[in-house]
């Protein structure tokens, strides 16, 4: 026999608002240990430095993470003119200084230049992988690293609050892969400046936002009350945007034994009409519970995820 999971077989999401100073990995451990859950893991990584939305999934949820990591985000960040750093964050050491502060308005006669798909530099403290090993490793150890240019989508820039000269808010929607660091770098760049990310915020990822997420503190409370079930969102809240089909007790049993299912004509016409472009990718649910994430292929679902939820 297998050994035995410790902990709680707790399956659903947490939309933590991950709070300054803690690594997304520090995040999930405290949440682990508020449910006692045999499993966890998150979508999408945060900064110490930044807050906001950090999507957690529990026990089966850890089973559509891939779909939040890809999802669409939301940022709010505060660009510090003046000086640039080694970070592109007000933590890194400063690399140069100048007295150029542009303005609002010569921001945003300029922000279009960085919307759409536009190759990008990741900054160089970022987790992407070099030979191997994370490029922020080999930063903090004094060795250059060079990246290479990517495509990434940005949806939409706007300017937003300006408290003083020194300082301009900047509102950000995009796609996976986007830094908002590497965004402040080469806009500063274009405008002959110098600045960095003084303060950062993710307040949406995919259907995940702001206005859903709760405090680590509160959350810390409610386990105390044993009261932190009621800040746990369904497995399938990382679905939203799948089309779902109701399957019967026959199909659900046949599905998570790993055997695909017929669908009649108006369930294929149904499931097409909501697909996203090139995916084939349905949620089956029965009873309104999650059973497999399945493609749909010649009039039949095959699954290719499989739920205990019961």
């Amino acid at each position: 026999m297998g050994r035995r999971r410790k902990g709680e077989a707790v399956s659903g999401w947490i939309c933590l608002d991950k709070p300054y100073d803690l690594t997304s990995t520090q995040a999930v451990s405290r949440v682990r240990r508020i449910f006692n859950a045999q499993k966890a893991g998150h979508a999408g990584t945060l900064d110490p430095l930044a807050t906001g939305v950090l999507p957690i999934a529990l026990g089966e949820a850890t089973k559509t993470v891939a779909f939040m990591v890809d999802a669409d985000k939301s940022y709010r960040f505060t660009i510090a003119w003046g000086t640039s750093t080694t970070t592109l964050d007000r933590e890194g050491e400063v690399t140069g200084r100048s007295d150029v502060r542009p303005t609002p308005d010569q921001v945003k006669a300029v922000l279009h230049e960085f919307e759409g798909e536009v190759m990008q530099v990741p900054p160089a403290y970022s987790a992407i992988k070099v030979d191997g090993e994370r490029a922020y490793d080999l930063a903090r150890a004094g060795e250059a690293v060079e990246l290479s240019a990517r495509p990434v989508l940005i949806h939409g820039l706007a300017v937003g609050e300006a408290p003083d000269a020194d300082h301009l808010e900047i509102h950000m929607d995009c796609g996976k892969g986007a830094y908002v660091r590497a965004v402040v770098r080469d806009l500063a760049a274009r405008l002959g400046a110098e600045a960095h990310v003084s303060e950062l915020r993710r307040t949406r990822v995919g259907p995940f936002t702001e206005a859903s997420a709760i405090g680590l503190d509160l959350l810390e409370d409610l386990g105390h009350k044993a009261r932190q079930s009621e800040a746990l969102l369904p497995v399938e809240t990382a679905l939203d945007d799948i089309p779902a089909l109701a399957v019967t007790d026959e199909d659900a049993f046949r599905l998570k034994q790993g055997r695909s299912i017929v669908l009649v004509p108006r369930q294929v016409e149904s499931l097409r009409a909501g697909l996203a472009p090139g995916s084939r990718t349905v949620s089956a649910m029965c009873g309104g519970v999650m059973v497999a994430l399945c493609e749909m292929r010649a009039g039949r679902l095959e699954p290719s995820r499989v739920f205990h939820l019961d």
